[in-house]
């Protein structure tokens, strides 16, 4: 079903925000849309939300599966204030967000899905779970211009590494159980690439809840939120597979003429498989075998 505003979808299509988990979709542009909706539903999540603007053209059949927003999404500011009413419309329920051309990897899941994974969470009374967006970059960018492409895709395999998170409120010791990470192509080209924006952290699925808010830099006002692990053991994590940087870079006219390939010593393709992330370190399985 389609809705002409956010307004209109949250009076309207409310019941699309209570079949949990819910997907949310960012359509920036108009790059691998349906595959990533396609993707999301192979992934097990019952309802999907997709905001784009009306150039959008959708098959039929799968415009009639999702629940469509008319929404141009622009900046984070547009992402957070999406995210934020959906929260304060469908208390706790368990949502996840992405752009498009952004695909979700978890420990297993080729095997297991989405809901599963988010049961075993709530088990271990976590109410967040955050993901690490790691770059994809087509091999050949002269036949592949956006740098986008399923069949040909590479991924670093190495240059990844974490901070201590500052701690505003205590100059001498960073956040708890927190940390910002770096790597991948905002770290290889960081000179094209804004200060807050390097970060390739993101706490892509969280269980809404009274006057939770999602910021600017991708973490939610709850701190318990944006921690990586609960005190007394690790905790799983996922990852997203993402072409948006590698788009962005390839399509800023400021960067473009500065970047003839990805592909470095530490490239490798992408297997499209959830024990390459693991094998890489990019996700962590925790106590879910």
């Amino acid at each position: 079903m389609r809705f002409s505003s956010l307004s209109e979808f949250l009076d309207k299509g409310g019941n699309a925000l209570t079949r949990a988990p819910v997907a949310l979709i960012f359509v920036e542009d108009l790059v691998e849309v349906e595959s990533t909706i396609r993707y999301h539903q192979l992934t097990g999540f019952k309802s999907i939300v997709v905001f784009a603007p009306d150039e959008l053209d959708l098959p039929a059949t799968l415009e009639q599966e999702v629940a469509r927003v008319d929404f141009p999404v622009i900046d984070i500011s547009d992402v957070q204030t999406a995210v934020n009413a959906c929260n304060d419309a469908a208390p706790d329920v368990w949502m996840y967000y992405c752009y498009n051309a952004e695909y979700l990897f978890f420990p297993f899941c080729e095997t297991r899905n989405v809901t599963e994974l988010l049961t075993f969470h709530t088990e271990e009374r976590r109410n967040a779970m955050l993901a690490y967006v790691v770059d994809l970059y087509a091999d050949d960018l002269g036949r592949y211009p956006n740098a986008v492409s399923l069949d040909h895709a590479w991924i670093d395999r190495s240059g990844y590494y974490a901070l201590g998170r500052p701690d505003p409120a205590n100059r001498n010791h960073p956040k708890e159980r927190q940390l910002d990470f770096f790597g991948g192509l905002r770290w290889r080209y960081e000179e094209h690439v804004a200060r807050d924006r390097r970060k390739i952290d993101r706490v892509a699925l969280f269980r809404t809840k009274k006057d939770l808010r999602l910021r600017a830099d991708h973490t939610f006002t709850d701190e318990e939120y944006n921690t990586y692990a609960c005190p007394w053991h690790n905790n799983l994590t996922a990852a997203i597979a993402s072409f948006r940087t590698a788009k962005a870079l390839k399509m800023n006219s400021g960067s473009t003429f500065d970047i003839p390939t990805f592909k470095w010593h530490n490239s490798v393709p992408f297997e499209w498989t959830s024990q390459q992330l693991l094998d890489l370190g990019l996700m962590e399985p925790g106590q879910w075998f």
